[in-house]
């Protein structure tokens, strides 16, 4: 079962700790242990997490917390943040943080860094103040982080663990900007193709154009980020589902709910303008049997050039959740880039 490795394209996980309805932050984060234990031994290449604030369904709040006990708990994927939200932080703190982690795991902590809010903006101002977010552009944010990973020797001030222990930066981005950014500072990036399907192509396209090597990276390094949903059936895949299609039309009518079970998906009583609304917003979900799943997979990677995919699955049950990594990671060796 190790599909992953043997692929000319990597594949990772992207997991957000999701607490379902009738779960728990607890039992989401065992979970996300559970599941980045499987990939390891399944050969995911790497496995991220991200960083959000106050949202009832997502658990994954502290990246560099949770990398820390994923790369405790496996042996050889990489671990990392996908992503700290660097406004939300004193540069000098995340590179200490992920410099310590780079040393207790070297060669196995990847640092990916965005620049969106993590939540409303309620708990942004309570994370840290407008103030302070924007005092500082993302740019100037993103080239003091990597002083601290590369000082000068006149630098008065030094994230000392960061020294000598640098992880790949990544930058995280669902538009043009974030893909010129990305490009112009020679860092990897990484494109939520999930969010913005339509999109990747051209952003992809922009990062490579503006690419500056440097001596952190010669050569330009993507992935995209996609939602998919396996099962031994297309029909299977198709119900499971329903949850977030439910969970999507529902945050479109204004009710945040979290993920519910397929059953009650199916139960609920859909007009025919839910419908509309559904069918209008599924298609960035990737859903069915292996080879339906293998199909829809290699259309991106035809889209959008990218060697590497990181998905993210959004079902209820975690037993259906590790189903659907077993079969994507079978026919990873089936894709090309």
């Amino acid at each position: 079962m190790a599909g992953c490795r043997r692929a000319d394209v990597r594949v990772s996980v992207l997991d957000t700790s999701p607490i379902v309805q009738g779960s728990s932050a607890r039992q989401a984060l065992e979970n996300t242990v559970d599941l980045a234990v499987l990939a390891d031994r399944l050969g995911y290449h790497r496995y991220w997490v991200p960083e959000h604030h106050s949202m009832r369904g997502v658990a994954s709040s502290a990246p560099a917390v949770v990398v820390g006990r994923l790369a405790d708990a496996t042996r050889s994927i990489r671990v990392g943040a996908g992503g700290v939200l660097l406004p939300n932080h004193a540069p000098i703190v995340i590179a200490e943080q992920f410099g310590t982690l780079a040393a207790f795991h070297p060669g196995r902590i990847d640092l990916g860094l965005g620049r969106a809010l993590g939540g409303s903006k309620d708990t942004a101002e309570v994370v840290r103040s407008t103030a302070e977010r924007t005092a500082k552009d993302f740019s100037q944010q993103l080239e003091e982080l990597i002083r601290y990973f590369e000082p000068d020797e006149d630098q008065v001030v030094k994230a000392v663990p960061a020294i000598g222990n640098v992880p790949p930066i990544w930058v995280l981005g669902s538009s043009t900007a974030s893909a010129r950014l990305a490009g112009s500072l020679g860092l990897a990036y990484a494109f939520a193709h999930h969010l913005k399907p339509d999109a990747t192509p051209e952003a992809i396209r922009l990062y490579h154009d503006s690419f500056a090597p440097t001596g952190r990276l010669r050569e330009p390094s993507t992935l995209v980020s996609v939602s998919v949903i396996a099962a031994d059936t297309d029909e299977r895949a198709e119900w499971l589902a329903g949850s977030t299609r439910l969970k999507v039309l529902s945050r479109v009518r204004g009710n945040r709910i979290r993920l519910p079970s397929p059953e009650d998906a199916a139960a609920y009583p859909y007009t025919a303008s839910d419908r509309e609304e559904i069918a209008a917003r599924s298609g960035s979900v990737l859903t069915g049997s292996p080879e339906t799943v293998r199909k829809l997979l290699q259309a991106v990677l035809d889209d959008t050039g990218a060697a590497e995919l990181m998905v993210t699955t959004p079902v209820y049950e975690h037993r259906d959740r590790r189903r659907s990594y077993e079969l994507v990671s079978e026919i990873a060796s089936l894709l090309r880039p």
